[in-house]
């Protein structure tokens, strides 16, 4: 029969499993294009597609390559996605001991929690508008037209999650 502490010590790794990120899906990617570049990228074996081509091989007119603006919009992307699970993790853990919070006045492990979800939320909205800075940047720069009565931000997130590949690995 498990004690106690068996128990907790369970809790406590059930926990940590909860709050372990997935990890960004572009990441093998991301972290190719700002070591090597684009052209590693291309010479890759990992198959790209043409609109991400096209963009990795532009240039704007000052001799700059869009890759820049690309780094910055995955990065950026890579943050939105971080704030996302940590007010994920802070509003379930809030949940969990609220459920069981008497009435009246919030413990201190309460108002600590809700502090933490109002600095996620926070830290949420700085990454979003990074997001749609980096994305409006993104689009100039590789001279993508965004479709009206669509918004920029679910227009480069879906262009995202349909060019740049998730499973990246450069051969060298």
């Amino acid at each position: 029969m498990p004690t106690a502490k068996h128990v907790s010590s369970a809790l406590t790794r059930c926990r940590q499993a909860m709050s372990t990120p997935k990890s960004f899906p572009h990441a093998g990617f991301l972290s190719q294009l700002e070591l090597h570049g684009a052209s590693a990228c291309i010479d890759a074996g990992t198959p790209l597609s043409a609109p991400l081509t096209r963009v990795l091989m532009a240039v704007d007119e000052n001799g700059q390559a869009a890759t820049a603006s690309l780094i910055q919009l995955l990065q950026a992307r890579q943050a939105v996605w971080q704030a996302s699970f940590d007010t994920g993790v802070v509003a379930d853990e809030l949940r969990r001991y609220q459920k069981f919070a008497k009435p009246g006045q919030p413990s201190p492990q309460i108002v600590r929690l809700r502090q933490q979800q109002a600095a996620a939320r926070q830290a949420s909205s700085q990454a979003r508008q990074t997001f749609i800075r980096a994305a409006a940047a993104f689009a100039r720069d590789a001279g993508i037209t965004v479709p009206p009565r669509v918004g920029l931000e679910v227009f480069i997130t879906n262009w995202i999650d349909a060019n740049v590949p998730t499973a990246f690995v450069a051969t060298e």
